[in-house]
């Protein structure tokens, strides 16, 4: 059953939750890891509270979403009911928006160029909150794409270790309609390579594939509240 927007209802989310919960649970035994080593992040942007509510009835409590006005919009009366709400912003961030992000969010999947690191590094020496980054490797090269260059990744790191940034690790997008796992493969090394151990990979389409290359936090959004016409 379908409300008027096409969205699950409320069985159906619950349902939809159990099920990539036991899918990540497979995935992290076939690679010899412990489920709980990966975060499922539910993508509730452009859904409003009414479709989040059942999952945070299920005991869901790490959220992702793509815009600050939104969040901001929707999850401080939600965040009031649930303390225990994780928020993420795994969407782009202009640099103006840097001090409103780290007062709402606990963490940043979206440091990709040293003006947001200079941005967020002010707005966490201001405000005292030290939400945890992941820096967004451009990991396809895709000019449309947000995300820093490969080789330009360790210049950031270091602007972003000398801002006192809490780096936790990377981030990434692979290209679309293409084979992810090498993609996936190359963030992993690349990590390994920053001395970090937070992979931030892996949508609806392809989380199984990131668990078994080592994510730590995949970011679910159709495949829990419906198609919305975009990939998440």
């Amino acid at each position: 059953m379908t409300d008027t927007n096409g969205m699950t209802d409320e069985t159906d989310r619950a349902e939809r939750l159990a099920e990539i919960r036991a899918r990540i649970a497979k995935a992290a035994e076939i690679a010899g890891r412990k489920p709980e080593d990966v975060a499922l992040i539910a993508v509730s942007k452009t859904h409003p509270a009414a479709a989040i509510e059942p999952l945070l009835e299920q005991g869901q409590r790490v959220f992702g979403e793509n815009r600050v006005q939104e969040a901001a919009d929707k999850w401080p009366a939600l965040k009031a009911r649930y303390p225990d709400v994780v928020l993420h912003l795994i969407g782009q961030l202009q640099s103006n928006k840097a001090a409103d992000a780290v007062a709402l969010f606990d963490c940043i999947h979206v440091v990709d160029r040293p003006s947001l690191v200079t941005a967020l590094g002010k707005a966490m020496r201001e405000s005292g909150r030290r939400p945890d980054c992941y820096l967004q490797v451009n990991i396809g090269d895709e000019p449309q794409k947000g995300g820093c260059a490969i080789a330009d990744l360790p210049a950031l790191l270091d602007a972003a270790r000398a801002a006192d940034l809490p780096v936790a690790g990377l981030m990434c997008l692979p290209p679309a309609d293409v084979e992810p796992a090498p993609y996936f493969a190359l963030l992993a090394k690349l990590a390994r390579d920053c001395g970090l151990s937070g992979l931030s990979m892996g949508m609806s389409d392809d989380f199984e594939t990131a668990v078994t290359i080592g994510a730590t936090h995949v970011r679910i959004g159709s495949a829990l509240f419906g198609a919305r016409g975009h990939r998440a």
